[in-house]
């Protein structure tokens, strides 16, 4: 419809056509917007990684840990173990599930040495969590660690990098 018939003066014609957004500047608009929540989700994204990092560091100390505390109570002959034993322990389990206390006469009391074994938060969640580490054997070279008779450390068994880029595995 021709607002020119309408009666309406030209210069307030020329406002009215004034006053709309063209194509190009909804464009640019649209596009600066798309921009900013692409950044907005690669930084959600580290922060994902970032909070996984920080569980998995949490959960190698707790496992470390323990393993070491089962290794001071074997020492102190308040864990059972045979003289070709290394003193560590022989599989996660026993860190939670408790041993019997050597140190108790009756035997009926038990040593635990954590609460429940953490799982490895870069791992398949529905693997139990005494599936997602890797372990190593006293016997084992630190570079090429191999499971054993015993736990003397665990890994991740990840084979992504953290945000350092240092591979999982070597933590």
């Amino acid at each position: 419809m021709n607002l020119a018939r309408r009666g309406l003066p030209r210069a307030r014609l020329s406002r009215a056509w004034q006053r709309g957004f063209t194509l190009i500047e909804l464009l640019i608009t649209v596009a600066i917007l798309a921009m900013l929540a692409g950044g907005a989700m690669t930084f959600a994204d580290l922060a994902v990684q970032r909070s996984h990092e920080q569980e998995l560091r949490s959960a190698l100390r707790q496992i470390r840990e323990g393993i070491d505390a089962y290794k001071l109570a074997a020492d102190a002959n308040r864990v059972r173990k045979s003289a070709d034993e290394s003193g560590y322990p022989p599989d996660l389990d026993a860190l939670w599930r408790g041993v019997p206390d050597m140190a108790d006469p009756k035997r009926e009391k038990k040593l635990y040495f954590m609460r429940r074994l953490p799982r490895d938060p870069l791992a398949d969640p529905s693997l139990p969590a005494e599936a997602t580490w890797g372990l190593r054997s006293y016997a084992s070279d630190a570079d090429n660690p191999q499971p054993g008779r015993d736990v003397f450390d665990v890994y991740s068994l990840s084979p992504g990098l953290s945000l350092g880029g240092r591979p999982y595995r070597e933590w």
